[in-house]
């Protein structure tokens, strides 16, 4: 996947994965993370997520990696946050109240840029990603958050019927991936209704991933 893929995508609002509402399966199921009272949570590929706005009035602080500026600049707009705008290393840094989103390649955000985070909340990224790919990013987003927990949400569907974006997940993907630092737990699994796209039938998984002790 290209850069050049997700600009266009955002420049003529073929934004399909934005969602108009926050995603209930993060209401219901971000609390068993227990990240404590004023933690930072990191939204990997954030977009103009309105859960970033959910997880503010929680009484959290949020930081995301997002390639396009168009889709930060519109998120401040619908936070209603004025941003403060700095360059940090590679990066164009959107800054405002308990908000800091990071514009660039999230390949390129090192740990010492991001900071500390206390949890990972991934619903559009992993599964944005074609194969290779994510191999790479789990890799790097192990390294780059400390093994902080995730709430993870992914697909599963016939790939053969609908190429992707949104990517088909397995959970035995999902194990080859965070198995070796993390226990996986399942906590749901959802019919999409009208399937994917209205082409195939789908089904919406939800994970929590907790360090491995030991």
């Amino acid at each position: 996947m290209e850069p050049s893929f997700w600009h266009n995508r955002w420049q003529t609002n073929q934004t399909g994965w934005h969602e108009s509402t926050v995603n209930p399966l993060l209401i219901t199921y971000f609390p068993s993370l227990n990240v404590p009272p004023g933690g930072r949570v990191f939204v990997p590929l954030c977009g103009k997520s309105l859960d970033l706005g959910w997880l503010q009035s929680q009484g959290y602080a949020v930081a995301g990696a997002e390639l396009s500026e168009l889709a930060v600049t519109q998120l401040f707009a619908e936070l209603e946050i004025e941003a403060c705008i700095s360059d940090v290393g590679k990066f164009k840094l959107f800054s405002g109240e308990k908000t800091d989103i990071f514009v660039g390649d999230i390949f390129a955000l090192s740990c010492e840029i991001l900071g500390p985070v206390d949890a990972v909340y991934d619903r559009a990224a992993l599964v944005a990603l074609p194969e290779t790919m994510r191999v790479q990013y789990t890799t790097h987003l192990k390294s780059l958050t400390a093994l902080a927990p995730q709430l993870v949400i992914g697909y599963e569907y016939d790939q053969t019927v609908v190429p992707g974006p949104p990517f088909s997940v397995t959970p035995d993907e999902l194990h080859r991936h965070y198995g070796d630092s993390y226990t996986l737990t399942p906590l749901a699994r959802i019919d999409v209704p009208g399937g994917l796209k209205g082409k195939c039938p789908a089904t919406e998984h939800i994970w929590r991933l907790n360090k491995r002790l030991g």
